[in-house]
C-alpha cells in the first residue's frame, strides 16, 4: 500500500548494503548494556509513520530491565510497514542496534539510514540505506545487530525502515535500544572580530583597499 506523508527530497548518497545476520547476545541482564544509549534518545522528537496509536513509538525505548515488557509497543496500522525517526541528544558513535518483536508480527527486516529525516513511504523504498539486516525470526529476547563503525561514526539521528513482518498483516516492535559513544554537542559561539581603523604608519595596504569588520562563525 502506498503511503503519502508529504514530499521529501531524494538525495543520492553512496552507502553500503549489509544483509548479514551477525548479532550478539552478550548483554548482561543484571548490569544492563555496556555503552547503552538509553536516555540519550530525544524521545520527545521521535516519530513513526503508519503507527496505529499516535506516539506509541515513544514507549519502545525502555530501560534494559524492561526489555521483555509486552504491554508497551508500537504496531503498524494500514499494513505491515513502519518508518521510525530516532534523534539523539548529542553526537553518537554508534556500535549496535537492538530490535525485538514477537511471533509473526515481529519485523523481518530493518533498513537503517544515518542522519536522514527527509524520507517517507513514497521515497524510502528507492533510497539506499546506510546498512540493512534480515532480522532473527522467533527471537525470545532483543537481538543485537552490530553496525559498520565507519558508516556510523558521527550520528545525530537514525531513520529505521521496517518494510515487513514475518507473516502478520501488521508489524509490532516491542523494544528498540542502541549502544555507542555519546558526546555532548556544544554550540560554538559566533565571534565577531572588529578591526580598528588602521594607522597608516602601521599598515601599508595597497591603495584603495577597504577595511571592515567581519564575523567568524
Amino acid at each position: 500500500m502506498s503511503h503519502c506523508h508529504g514530499e521529501a527530497n531524494d538525495h543520492d548518497h553512496d552507502h553500503d548494503h549489509d544483509h548479514s545476520h551477525g548479532h550478539s547476545h552478550d548483554a548482561d541482564a543484571d548490569t544492563g548494556i555496556a555503552d547503552s544509549l538509553f536516555g540519550k534518545v530525544n524521545t520527545d522528537e521521535t516519530w513513526c509513520l503508519n503507527e496505529s496509536v499516535p506516539e506509541a513509538i515513544k514507549t519502545v525505548f525502555k530501560p534494559w530491565h524492561q526489555r521483555l515488557d509486552t504491554t508497551r509497543y508500537v504496531e503498524s496500522d494500514a499494513d505491515a510497514e513502519l518508518l521510525v525517526f530516532v534523534p539523539f541528544t548529542g553526537m553518537v558513535k554508534l556500535k549496535s542496534i537492538f530490535v525485538w518483536g514477537r511471533g509473526e508480527s515481529a519485523p523481518s527486516e530493518v533498513r537503517v539510514f544515518a542522519n536522514r529525516d527527509d524520507l517517507d513511504f513514497d521515497s524510502v523504498g528507492d533510497a539506499r540505506p546506510t546498512q540493512e539486516w534480515a532480522l532473527v525470526d522467533q527471537a525470545r529476547e532483543p537481538v543485537e545487530y552490530p553496525v559498520r563503525a565507519a558508516k556510523f561514526g558521527a550520528v545525530r539521528s537514525l531513520l529505521l525502515h521496517f518494510p515487513a513482518s514475518f507473516g502478520a498483516d501488521q508489524t509490532a516492535v516491542y523494544f528498540l535500544a542502541f549502544r555507542g559513544e555519546w558526546t555532548e554537542l556544544v554550540d560554538a559561539p559566533v565571534v565577531s572580530v572588529y578591526e580598528a581603523k588602521p594607522n597608516v604608519a602601521d599598515h601599508k595596504a595597497p591603495a584603495g583597499e577597504n577595511f571592515a569588520h567581519h564575523s567568524i562563525s
